[in-house]
């Protein structure tokens, strides 16, 4: 997997990640698939899915379920959220959410975080990343080119996800290391520098 050229003045929407991206999180998944047996070399939702017995499996859900929204009430919107999303406002680009969490868990962080992005896709709504349907369903919605959309995340899922859709993506590392640098058409600390890269073009 490589990564997909951004051309910014292109650009006319931008998607956001929701957890460690637009707001903080302390999911503490180790923990979880413990508590699960879930194998650390499988995806956690997809081994909940493939789980056979159907009360395990909604015990698993509600477990998860707990986590997330304990998660939500302890979350911060990450340092230049407010900022970006104003800036993408005042430009008339378009916006959205596309998150591994559930809908209760997500709106909760929103609300919450006093964040309003009208358009929240969640796991119920489209396979989770890294399956590219959720994207893919908005460029069809907004009638634009794959090109014309970037993603923004902080997770190797996010970017295989973009590079799925045939998008460009933006990792926001937050100062850190990572080993996804190579998968991302863009890679910026934090949000503000998103916001001051964009900005040179409009």
């Amino acid at each position: 997997m490589s990564h997909v050229p951004l051309n910014i003045p292109q650009i006319k929407a931008i998607v956001f990640d929701l957890d460690n991206t637009l707001v903080s999180s302390d999911m503490d998944f180790q923990w979880l698939r413990e508590q699960l047996g879930c194998p650390s070399s499988q995806d956690l939702l997809s081994f909940i899915d493939q789980i056979d017995c159907q009360k395990t499996q909604a015990n698993a859900h509600s477990l998860v379920l707990q986590h997330e929204l304990e998660d939500a009430e302890k979350s911060n919107p990450m340092p230049g959220c407010k900022s970006l999303l104003n800036f993408i406002n005042s430009n008339n680009l378009l916006t959205a959410i596309i998150t591994r969490n559930c809908s209760e868990a997500a709106n909760t962080k929103l609300s919450h975080n006093k964040i309003t992005i009208p358009k929240v896709i969640t796991r119920e709504h489209f396979p989770p990343k890294p399956a590219p349907d959720s994207l893919l369903f908005l460029a069809n919605e907004w009638q634009l080119d794959s090109s014309e959309i970037l993603y923004v995340g902080d997770y190797l899922y996010d970017l295989q996800a973009a590079f799925n859709a045939a998008m460009p993506s933006c990792l926001v590392t937050h100062g850190k290391h990572t080993p996804f640098t190579a998968h991302a058409s863009l890679i910026v600390e934090h949000l503000s520098d998103l916001e001051a890269t964009i900005s040179k073009h409009y």
